[in-house]
């Protein structure tokens, strides 16, 4: 907490900024000014407001204690009232109302050890992350309290820890993790004595205790940021990526051969860029060659690196790293599958059957993924693409047309089932039904003619004598 607190430094807002505050937030703030109590529009909803950028959260903090609010509103959620938080109900939207508090030591770096219920809005704010946060409105006053010059911070687009930076980050790690967020998200710079605590040892030792989950949460955050590549580049340069995802730190200067101007992590921050801003797409861009470093090689006849099999290690790399940061099975199993199969390698050679296979392969799930990624790979190679370009639109066309054609993908698409099977060839129930099915399968891959009940149980037949005549 800072040794001397700043004046409120209130100053009135622009009307147009207050009437860009929901009318149910504003009627909560009266509501406790009718009870002698007062209210403040409070968090990131303000410095959205600011700069006129689309606000999600309205929440209030009030020097109201979380027992009086809950007799003033009459639909009233306890929250958090060990933290002094209430949501109250209105409209049909929650609203966070937040005694204003103080807060004692962090033993574990991630929460303070007690909580302190104060009446002072600046007192408050004090205890706020970087300075552009820490800015409150009175709907009422139509004021806003801003004592650390927030406000003149948010429009010079610079990142600044309230108070003492050192202190700010060792009460909670995650902050180093959010402030490279926000210099994404924000486009900003830091400040140098931001940055220099951020990446302070102390501050990492905090970070290191925080939970994957909320590791994870910043991580898809950042990813919403029209750059992410520059909250990870913080993440970087502060090491926090040695303590969070150290996988990552090996792509730092790893040469690649002819095809690419830029190392493997440049080339990253690239693709990440370049990719839709779908968090976990991104987040499999992130990934897509973290398998490079440890397959490099020298080839003796060509005297450049090669990298094979880097996406199969990739994906096992990507799936220990997700597991860690605790990704749902759905997330993570998507960004190993786009990892695993990012190579396309496509050209025009390709015969129908070899698109059809390409597709059975991938999977009609992450078609598009791989179409994206494959794009922003392109043109993350710092180099001309217009070839890869033009080479993953013919794929494109032509999946599509065979889609359009009915194409035979899994034994769920064939003309014939199981049962039939088994009632045709006299087959008893086993595991030679599903390897006859597969291999089906791929008769109607090479043919889709083929898919018709007649000729899929000849070939079914044809396919039971040649296994009987294989036996010894």
């Amino acid at each position: 907490m800072l040794s001397s607190m700043p004046a409120a430094n209130p100053t009135p807002l622009d009307g147009r900024l207050i009437d860009s505050i929901p009318e149910d937030a504003v009627a909560i703030c009266r509501r406790l000014q009718e009870r002698g109590k007062r209210g403040w529009i409070v968090g990131g909803c303000v410095r959205d407001l600011l700069r006129s950028a689309p606000a999600k959260d309205w929440d209030v903090a009030t020097d109201a204690r979380p027992e009086t609010i809950r007799h003033m509103f009459r639909r009233v959620i306890p929250t958090g009232l060990k933290h002094g938080t209430v949501t109250v109900l209105r409209g049909g939207e929650a609203y966070e109302v937040t005694t204003l508090r103080g807060e004692g030591a962090y033993h574990d770096g991630r929460r303070p050890a007690e909580v302190e219920f104060i009446d002072d809005i600046v007192e408050d704010l004090a205890r706020r992350d970087f300075t552009f946060n820490a800015m409150a409105i009175d709907p009422l006053e139509r004021q806003l309290i801003d004592p650390f010059n927030g406000g003149q911070d948010l429009e010079a687009r610079l990142l600044r820890a309230v108070g003492e930076p050192a202190e700010r980050f060792a009460e909670d790690g995650l902050r180093v993790l959010r402030g490279a967020r926000f210099a994404a998200a924000l486009e900003c710079t830091i400040d140098p004595a931001t940055l220099k605590a951020m990446g302070a040892g102390q501050s990492l030792e905090t970070l290191a205790k925080v939970s994957p989950e909320r590791v994870r949460g910043e991580w898809l955050k950042t990813m919403l940021a029209p750059k992410p590549s520059i909250g990870f580049i913080v993440m970087r340069d502060c090491e926090a990526l040695q303590v969070i995802c150290p996988e990552l730190m090996d792509a730092v200067g790893c040469e690649q051969n002819h095809w690419h101007s830029l190392d493997v992590w440049d080339h990253t921050m690239a693709v990440m860029d370049a990719c839709p801003p779908d968090p976990i797409l991104r987040v499999a861009a992130l990934l897509h060659d973290i398998g490079k470093p440890g397959t490099r090689q020298r080839s003796s006849k060509t005297q450049d690196y090669t990298f094979y099999n880097h996406e199969s290690l990739g994906a096992k790399m990507a799936d220990r790293i997700l597991r860690r940061l605790k990704f749902s099975n759905d997330d993570r199993q998507r960004v190993v599958d786009i990892v695993r199969h990012h190579l396309i390698c496509y050209s025009s050679n390709w015969t129908d059957a070899a698109v059809r296979r390409w597709v059975r392969r991938v999977t009609v799930e992450r078609i598009e993924d791989l179409y994206a990624l494959s794009r922003a790979d392109g043109l993350g190679k710092g180099r001309p693409c217009d070839d890869e370009m033009t080479a993953i639109a013919e794929l494109g066309q032509r999946v599509t047309a065979l889609m359009a054609a009915g194409t035979a993908l899994s034994p769920k698409d064939l003309a014939v089932n199981g049962t039939l099977l088994m009632s045709e060839l006299g087959l008893e129930p086993g595991p030679i039904v599903g390897e006859l099915m597969r291999e089906l399968v791929e008769v109607v891959t090479d043919d889709p003619t083929a898919n018709e009940p007649a000729r899929l149980i000849e070939a079914a037949r044809e396919l039971v004598a040649r296994r009987q005549g294989e036996q010894p």
